[in-house]
């Protein structure tokens, strides 16, 4: 059973980020935001962080809902949202608050502002991004829980791959096994795309039948405790030639150094370099069209990521992806991705299927 969150922790984290900014307070509209500072799990509702006592708005589907979750956070009725948040900023005397850019919509605002007229916006700092990045013993226990489930359902579907079977199919029997296995959900649409659709990184499973000699991408995640596991397995169906072994283990070297690169204090775009240099070295550099990671957890993306644009600077507790992979259009792609906890010592492997190139069906 994992662990209570630390939400007073995190809230000091918040907290300590609010003194910084300048504003008197800030509104934290994202939903997983939400979740990640008090334990409230519903699907609308508004948190204002200032000097006082949180206090979490929510309406009236949510008072019990809210009363049994919320941890440290003054539980508020609203009938109107922005009215509702007006009255909260009015009552703590707060006249200057930040907001989330990414969630907040202009028309939200606009209304903020002829509901609050007094009080002056500002977006929250860029830093508030990685709020979440460095993870604490009970999310770690979330995150390896949803690899548990994902892992097992993925290995009860492998019987179900072989050639003539349509990538829909398997797509959906995995999904269903997440969920028998007591997944909340899949972290995202599952990626089956075999052959061709293969060098597609963000490919859609559809009516194609698996053949013989195809690469076949495997992208799945589980849902547990509202935190995402994600993994990548690329499998050749009914047998392995010459350029899918020379293919993989480029890839799967790839991968390895990146895992070599990651410690505390290591820039994460050096750590793509350390997978991308591998690929490129081998001329396949334009073909690894995407960055080598990212963080996940209440979210898919999360804080940092992995890119040679990112100047994000990896710590311990950190919860990320390697995913390096070459998509050669009209042959396949391959992609090997694990999730990994950056500890003190470097990367923790936390997915446990094999990245040793499978032959299945």
């Amino acid at each position: 059973m994992p662990d209570k969150p630390s939400t007073g922790t995190r809230m000091s984290r918040l907290r300590a980020l609010l003194r910084r900014s300048g504003a008197e307070a800030f509104l934290i509209l994202d939903l997983k935001n939400i979740r990640y500072l008090t334990g409230f799990s519903g699907s609308d509702g508004a948190l204002l962080v200032g000097g006082g006592r949180p206090v979490l708005l929510v309406d009236g589907r949510y008072t019990t809902q809210a009363a049994k979750e919320a941890r440290g956070a003054r539980v508020v009725l609203y009938g109107d949202k922005a009215a509702g948040i007006a009255d909260a900023l009015s009552a703590g005397g707060y006249g200057k608050a930040g907001f989330e850019p990414s969630v907040m919509t202009v028309d939200f605002l606009g209304a903020l502002r002829r509901k609050a007229k007094k009080v002056r916006w500002m977006p929250l700092p860029a830093e508030s991004g990685s709020l979440r990045a460095v993870k604490d013993s009970s999310e770690i226990a979330h995150i390896r829980k949803a690899i548990r489930i994902a892992t097992g359902a993925l290995q009860s579907t492998l019987a179900a791959i072989r050639p003539g079977v349509c990538e829909l199919d398997v797509a959906v029997e995995l999904e269903y096994a997440m969920r028998k296995k007591g997944a909340e959900g899949p972290s995202f649409d599952t990626i089956i795309a075999s052959g061709p659709n293969s060098a597609l990184p963000h490919a859609r499973p559809g009516r194609r039948k698996i053949r013989a000699g195809d690469f076949m991408v495997v992208d799945y995640g589980a849902v547990s405790g509202g935190y995402h596991s994600d993994e990548t397995c690329t499998f050749v169906i009914g047998r392995a030639g010459k350029r899918h072994e020379k293919l993989y283990a480029l890839v799967k070297e790839a991968h390895d150094r990146a895992l070599e690169a990651v410690r505390p204090g290591a820039l994460c775009r050096d750590v793509d370099a350390a997978a991308r240099t591998v690929i490129e070295q081998a001329g396949y550099g334009p073909l690894f069209s995407h960055g080598t990671g990212h963080g996940l957890g209440l979210d898919i993306h999360e804080a940092p990521r992995l890119s040679a644009l990112s100047k994000a600077v990896l710590e311990e507790g950190m919860v990320i992806t390697i995913e390096p992979g070459i998509y050669l259009p009209g042959f396949g792609g391959i992609r090997v991705e694990d999730t990994i906890l950056v500890t003190r010592e470097g990367a923790r492997v936390l997915t446990e299927f094999s990245k040793e190139l499978q032959v299945i069906g």
